[in-house]
């Protein structure tokens, strides 16, 4: 009889004592690791499997968990979407805007290349606005070549819509892009961004950044520049 008693009391003890171990769950929405939208060799030769590993797992990996850890301090950051946040990076720490810009960048890196012969060629609408810009295709193409040379240190250059309609070729420094709204960056929508720190290309290029850039022609996804055209249109 007593130990009847004893037994809900006991079963409700040890619930709750299981509840207080089971490992915390935060109360926000995490941040999310894109996976590769192809496997780690699938852009050979241009850049090979270990970079692509490396990359994609490691440091854009590690600018996803340390974006993460910002939404307890930064509890705003929970209610804006990846793409929001970057017109509003003016407003959160300098951590935030790194690790959330790293994130962005890398996400739209990915899905921006294609193993070669798998990119599609450039449409009609977006050949006419390469042309009305620069002249010919072979034209942005060296003048974004130079933007991602010359670009000093860590960066990116991106081809983009400006809010006016029109292409410009621009670079940016660190893990900025043209969204953020931040003085000095010519703004815009990204079409198209190449990384150009050495994580990027060193294991194959070492200190020969022209040669990535001439390489990364090769992989192009011109089927996602197409659609992000198309979407601002």
């Amino acid at each position: 009889m007593v130990l009847r008693s004893l037994r809900r009391p006991l079963l409700a003890f040890l619930t709750a004592l299981a509840l207080l171990l089971l490992p915390a769950t935060p109360a926000w929405a995490e941040f999310v690791l894109p996976p590769l939208p192809y496997a780690a060799e699938a852009l050979e030769p241009a850049i090979d499997a270990t970079t692509m590993t490396i990359h994609h797992d490691r440091h854009h990996g590690a600018y996803v968990a340390n974006l993460n850890g910002l939404i307890e301090a930064n509890p705003t950051l929970a209610k804006l979407s990846l793409e929001s946040l970057q017109g509003q990076i003016s407003r959160f720490p300098m951590a935030v805007r790194n690790n959330a810009g790293g994130h962005w960048n890398h996400s739209q890196f990915w899905a921006a290349m294609a193993p070669v012969g798998q990119g599609g060629e450039p449409s009609a609408e977006v050949l006419a606005a390469v042309n009305g810009t620069f002249g010919s295709m072979e034209s942005l193409q060296t003048q974004f070549n130079q933007a991602a040379a010359g670009r000093f240190g860590s960066g990116w250059a991106w081809l983009i819509r400006k809010p006016n309609g029109s292409l410009a070729i621009t670079s940016t420094a660190n893990q900025d892009n043209p969204l953020m709204d931040l003085p000095g960056i010519e703004a815009g929508s990204p079409l198209l961004g190449l990384d150009v720190w050495e994580h990027a290309y060193y294991l194959k290029y070492q200190n020969r950044r022209p040669d990535y850039i001439k390489a990364w022609w090769s992989l192009v996804n011109w089927n996602e520049v197409n659609r992000r055209y198309a979407a601002l249109s």
